[in-house]
Order: structure tokens, then C-alpha cells, then sequence
């Protein structure tokens, strides 16, 4: 399996395209890793989870073809995590598919996803035919196209919806845990988690030098739940741990997240990072 990470950002980006903090302005200066566009991530150039108003430029700047794609993923409503418009291009018109492309690409969410994909794709004849909507039933395992096979678990995070977490599997029993946006995993996630050993797992660590642990997490957050995970028998050394989803409200850069968290056992994600699982 392979995992690119393609924006590791919270909602605002980072640095925050209107502000004007001691954080966004070094991330200015020092660029590179410091640089992080809305979150999402591509398994094996075919499978996405999440859709964000950065999706196009990821597909330019890391070289990607997004008419591979025939799944995504998505957590929860939030326009960091879907702009469903853009995915009216893949509509007579706009995409010109030929038989090589699956015939539809296939979006998994919540009630509140499909009500944006309506929207998005409404000036297009609506969801159906290029675009597909299917609704999520949380922790029940899922087959879809290529052999990979995802669970939905839940978030703990925007109270008015349900948000989702996802644990995919690939055709060859590598798996991998999608694990933000959320605060510290709910007893039912926890539950389902319970044995499944996990090749890599990444965490929301939003609030960087903060902690919070009920909407998203910081980075004693994150090592609070690596223990808890160790404990419920989902991860053990040879499991990649990394640490995504950033804030400038987090108040750590690149290199001072990687000081923190290394010791700890975890990789601090970048955009355009690859891992091979």
C-alpha cells in the first residue's frame, strides 16, 4: 500500500492566507515543510479520503491523475475536507473520460456529505452517473473497487454531524487508520480498533503545544492515545506513527514538532510525504 499525505493543514492552511501571527510569518520565512495546504491523503494513486479546496493543486504540484480515482473517502462535511463543486468537472463538459476511467467515481460520507455533493453537482444533472454518493454505515466493513476494504469509525469532533474516521485495508491485509479530525478516540472506536493491528496510524494534532482532547488534539494528546492504542492491542513498534492536520493556533513549526514528537515514536507529516506500508 502506498499512502501520500497530500495537505496537512487545518481548515485556514498554513501560514493563514489573512493573518498576520509570530507563527504564520516564520512559516513564511522558513518555508518548505512549513508550508501546508487543507488535508487529504491518496492511497495507491486510486483511493482518496477527503476532497479539499486544495485537491487540484495537490494533483498538479505532486503529479497525479485524479481519472484513476474511483473512491473517496470523506469524513465529514467541513470545506476543508470536501469542496464537492470541483467535483463537477468530472461531468460531460468539463472532463472528457474515455474507457479507460472507471465509470464513476464512487463518494462514501455522511448524510450531510451527500447533501454537498447534491449541491456541488446540482449543475450538472446532480449525483449519479460521473459522481456517485453513498452513504456511510459506521463500523460495518465496506468492499469496494481494487480490493480494498474500509470501516468507518467514529470522530469525536463537530457535534451537529457525524464525523468519521477511516481504517482502510488493502487486498494484501495492510492497513492504515485515517485519525483526524477527532479528540481522543470514543469507547465504540476504541472498541472496534480492539485487536486490529494497525501498520500505520495518523493523528489530528491540531493544537500542536495545546492540549485538548474533545473536538481535536495536541501532541500530549496524541502520545496520551498512542499509549491507549498499545494497550488496546492496535499498534506496537512496528507500527508508523504520524502526527497531521496543523494549526498555526498550535504555535509549533516543522522542527519543533519533529523535536517533540520523535522521541515519542512518530513521524511529523508534510505535504506530498509517501509511505509505503
Amino acid at each position: 500500500m502506498k499512502l501520500q499525505i497530500l495537505g496537512t493543514a487545518a481548515a485556514e492552511g498554513w501560514p493563514a492566507m489573512f493573518c498576520t501571527c509570530a507563527w504564520c510569518k516564520e512559516a513564511r520565512r522558513r518555508g518548505g515543510k512549513n508550508i501546508r495546504t487543507r488535508s487529504g491523503a491518496i492511497i495507491d494513486d486510486q483511493l482518496m479520503i477527503d476532497f479539499s479546496p486544495d485537491a487540484y493543486f495537490h494533483e498538479m504540484k505532486f503529479g497525479l491523475d485524479y481519472t484513476n480515482v474511483h473512491t473517496v473517502l470523506v469524513s465529514h462535511d467541513h470545506e476543508d475536507h470536501l469542496f464537492a463543486a470541483d467535483l463537477g468537472n468530472r461531468y460531460p463538459g468539463y472532463g472528457v473520460l474515455d474507457d479507460t476511467v472507471p465509470e464513476a467515481l464512487t463518494v462514501y460520507g455522511n448524510d450531510r456529505v451527500g447533501l454537498q455533493i447534491n449541491h456541488g453537482t446540482q449543475g450538472f444533472g446532480g449525483p449519479g452517473g460521473p459522481v456517485q454518493f453513498r452513504r456511510v454505515v459506521p463500523f460495518v466493513p465496506t468492499k469496494v473497487e481494487g480490493g480494498y476494504t474500509f470501516t468507518a469509525l467514529t470522530a469525536l469532533h463537530d457535534r451537529s454531524q457525524q464525523c468519521y474516521l477511516y481504517l482502510v485495508e488493502d487486498a494484501h491485509g495492510k492497513r492504515m487508520l485515517y485519525g483526524h479530525d477527532t479528540g481522543l478516540f470514543v469507547p465504540e472506536t476504541m472498541a472496534a480498533l480492539r485487536g486490529v493491528r494497525l501498520d500505520l496510524a495518523m493523528l489530528d494534532c491540531t493544537m500542536g503545544a495545546y492540549r485538548d482532547g474533545g473536538n481535536h488534539m495536541g501532541i500530549e494528546d496524541c502520545f496520551e492515545m498512542k499509549a491507549r492504542l498499545e494497550r488496546n492491542g492496535s499498534i506496537d513498534a512496528s507500527t508508523r506513527m504520524v502526527l497531521t492536520h496543523f494549526s498555526h493556533n498550535g504555535h509549533m513549526l516543522h522542527d519543533e514538532l519533529e523535536a517533540a514528537a520523535r522521541p515519542k515514536g512518530f513521524d511529523v507529516a508534510y505535504d506530498g510525504v509517501i509511505y509505503e506500508i
